[in-house]
């Protein structure tokens, strides 16, 4: 038998591909250090895309909400893309000093 509060404890624990995301999208704009913030940023976005597929299928068992899903899956993207874009934009460019 499930308890009668299991539903928002899961809830509550599913829901945090939106807290990822965010998280690696502020990295941007709260350091100076790119470099620093693009080894940070990165593997935080990744999570959140995990856990963003993750609750896109728990919500539709009605376990997770699933506009939250699809906006932790955005916020983590656009963090992926820019840390990967300057990881890139580094690479092509050896002669730029690299902030650090």
């Amino acid at each position: 038998m499930i308890p009668g509060g299991a539903p928002d404890e899961t809830r509550e624990k599913a829901e945090l591909a939106v807290w990822f995301g965010g998280a690696s999208v502020a990295c941007w704009f709260c350091c100076p250090f790119w470099i620093l913030v693009s080894l940070v940023a990165l593997p935080l976005a990744l999570a959140g895309v995990v856990r963003a597929f993750v609750e896109h299928h728990a919500s539709r068992a009605g376990r997770a909400n699933g506009t939250r899903a699809l906006v932790g899956g955005a916020l983590s993207l656009l963090g992926a893309a820019a840390a990967i874009t300057y990881i890139v934009f580094l690479a092509t460019h050896p002669d730029l000093p690299v902030q650090d």
